[in-house]
Parts: structure tokens; C-alpha cells; sequence
């Protein structure tokens, strides 16, 4: 049996925030058993605690905004997805200030960190939400659609189709979660070059640079405008005819931009509050969708609290009928139990065969 793991202590990452362009410092802490993922707000008066659940999400414009009365923070998704791929069930998230710091544009430093303070197990056992049935979600007016099924394992696969040459249609797989840190982890942010102004006249983007985003050119615009942008960036001047990729570090992947949305599906999941047995396929995802899924999900868990033991009638019994006869003293037909077939610190699973008659 799997027990919850948190971690065995805390790290501080440091880094500005890719749309408020201010100095931030997040810190990860070890959480009780059946504490989930919450964030603090160290830098507000009361120092207020958001539970990051679906429900708490209210903006997913770019990136994902979770909130709790006036506290807010954003861009919370590569954490949460590092904290959701390896395994730790239970963190106290402390910022101190209104978004997680960007860093290089993927969860990579947050693996890093992980792996270096370590896992702690703790005495609950890990609460698996198990996938029994489809469960799927459409936006017919973006083509999106996120699809969960049946599954022994947690597994996805992203599939987008972009409207560029350079990142037409591609698609990504994550078989194994335990491939995350080095499949998915480090895929980084992207963005069009063509909307970089619009989420500058909106107040975003003050923090993205060549260092924590792959920035796509794929669409020529006059010298002007491209030196304009550059300026408002900070950022040196380029050629306005030199289509491609832009940014100090080559892509490692020709798929790395729907690798990062696989991440982001991740991290977005991590809202669930729940580990989760089951294939998502995601079709165009983004955090709007990636949220309404989440939100359906945790709906279905609500529904089913107890859910149906898995069995198998070849697997061992963990008590068989010989062994419950010497525990109780009733017999057939007030003997209502048969077989075992799990036993847990909180919950038992037993088997009455009934006859056709």
C-alpha cells in the first residue's frame, strides 16, 4: 500500500515574475498528512492561505490564477507540477508576492530542488482517485477537448495544432510519470511574436525575456514595429526578414512547445486534489479547458467518495474462509464474508458469494 509522501524539508527559488517583472522568492515546505497543495501569501497582512484546488481558480488568460478573497497569486502551474509528477502529495507554498517566479520558463528547478531535499513518507495511505468510466470535455468554439480513461497508471498524451509553420501540428507523450523530469520538465514557455504587444497594452509579460520563453517569429512584420517590440522588451534589435525561433537557448525538443503544454495539463490536474489512475488525452489544451476538466473531475470524485473495489477473483486473498471462520463464529448462511481482499489502516474489502437461488 502506498502511503502520502511530503517533502523531508524546505527550498527557496528565487526569480522574477514572468507578468509582474518583480523580484519574487517562493518556498516550499513540508504539510501534515491530507493537507494537499496550499499557498501563502507571506507579503499580505494575515499572511492569508489558498487552497489550490479547481474551485479557487479565477483566471486562466495566461497561466494559471488561483485566489482566496483578495489574495491572489499566478502562474502557479510548473510548481504544482513537479510537486504532482514526483509524488508528493502534501506542501505548504509560501510567495511573497502575487505570481511564483518564472524562472527558466519550465518546472525544471522545481524537480531539481525536490530531488535534492528529498520525499518523506508519511503514515496515511496516498487517496488514488481510479478512473472507471470516459469522462470528457469539449469547447466546440476553440476545438479543445480533454478526455480521461480507464488507465492503471497516471499517463497522458497532448496533441496541438498551432496556426505557424514552424509548430503546425505536434504531439507528446508521457507513458511513464517517472519520465517527467527528464520528457517534460524541462520544456519551456512559448510565445508568438504576434502577441506580444496585445499582452503588453494588457499589462502582462513584464518579466518574459530570451531567458524563461522560446519567443516564435514566424510572421513577418515591418523593421519598425520588430525594433519597437524589441525596445519595450529590453531586448537587442534582429532582422526583420530572419523568420524562427528566438531565444538564447535552442529548443531541445522540435516538439517542446507541446511538450510544455503536457506540463501545464499536468500542473493543472495537480487542482484535482487528488493522485489520479487514468490516460488523459488532451486536444489543444490550455489552462481554460485544463480548469473546466479539473472542476468536472473533482465533481465525479464528490459523487463517488466510496469508490467500487477493482476485483480480481485470481488474485490471493488476503483472508481466506478458513481464516475468517477462526475470527468469527458465524457459519453459513449468517457467515456474510467469504474472502479478504484488502485490508487498510482505515478500510477493509471483503466478498460475499451469493448463490442463484
Amino acid at each position: 500500500m502506498m502511503k502520502q509522501c511530503t517533502l523531508k524539508g524546505s527550498f527557496s527559488l528565487c526569480g522574477k515574475g514572468l507578468h509582474t517583472g518583480l523580484s519574487l522568492t517562493v518556498t516550499f515546505n513540508p504539510a501534515p498528512e491530507n493537507t494537499g497543495y496550499k499557498i501563502q501569501r507571506i507579503d499580505l497582512e494575515g499572511m492569508p492561505v489558498i487552497d489550490a484546488i479547481a474551485e479557487n481558480v479565477i483566471d486562466t488568460q495566461r497561466g494559471t490564477v488561483l485566489a482566496k478573497g483578495d489574495a491572489r497569486v499566478s502562474t502557479v502551474e510548473h510548481g504544482l507540477a513537479a510537486l504532482y509528477a514526483l509524488g508528493i502529495d502534501n506542501c505548504l507554498i509560501q510567495v511573497n508576492g502575487p505570481e511564483f517566479p518564472i524562472l527558466d520558463g519550465s518546472a525544471i528547478q522545481y524537480v531539481n530542488k525536490i530531488k535534492e531535499i528529498g520525499k518523506e513518507e508519511q503514515k496515511a495511505p496516498k487517496d488514488w482517485y481510479v478512473i472507471r468510466k470516459k469522462i470528457e470535455v469539449k469547447d466546440e468554439e476553440t476545438g479543445s477537448c480533454i478526455t480521461i480513461l480507464p488507465d492503471e497508471e497516471f499517463s497522458l498524451t497532448a496533441m496541438c495544432s498551432f496556426n505557424s509553420k514552424f509548430i503546425n501540428s505536434q504531439f507528446a507523450t508521457l507513458d511513464k510519470v517517472e519520465d517527467f523530469c527528464t520528457e517534460i520538465a524541462p520544456a519551456r514557455t512559448f510565445v508568438f511574436v504576434r502577441d506580444i504587444a496585445p499582452l503588453l497594452k494588457a499589462n502582462l509579460i513584464k518579466g518574459g525575456d530570451m531567458d524563461n520563453a522560446i519567443v516564435i517569429y514566424e510572421r513577418q512584420i515591418s523593421q519598425e514595429e520588430l525594433d519597437k517590440l524589441a525596445d519595450m522588451l529590453q531586448v537587442e534589435h534582429r532582422v526583420a526578414s530572419e523568420l524562427g525561433y528566438i531565444q538564447h537557448k535552442p529548443i531541445v525538443w522540435e516538439n517542446e512547445c507541446t511538450r510544455h503544454k503536457l506540463l501545464d495539463v499536468i500542473g493543472d490536474m495537480a487542482l484535482i486534489g487528488k493522485p489520479i489512475k487514468g490516460r488523459i488525452i488532451a486536444t489543444r489544451p490550455g489552462h481554460s479547458i485544463n480548469n473546466k476538466f479539473a472542476r468536472l473531475l473533482r465533481k465525479e470524485i464528490r459523487k463517488h467518495e466510496v469508490q467500487v473495489p477493482v476485483y480480481d477473483p485470481n488474485e490471493p486473498a488476503v483472508m481466506d474462509v478458513n481464516r475468517i471462520r477462526e475470527l468469527l463464529p458465524h457459519r453459513y448462511p449468517m457467515q456474510l464474508v467469504d474472502k479478504v481482499i484488502s485490508l487498510r489502516a482505515n478500510s477493509i474489502v471483503g466478498i460475499k458469494n451469493v448463490t442463484s437461488n
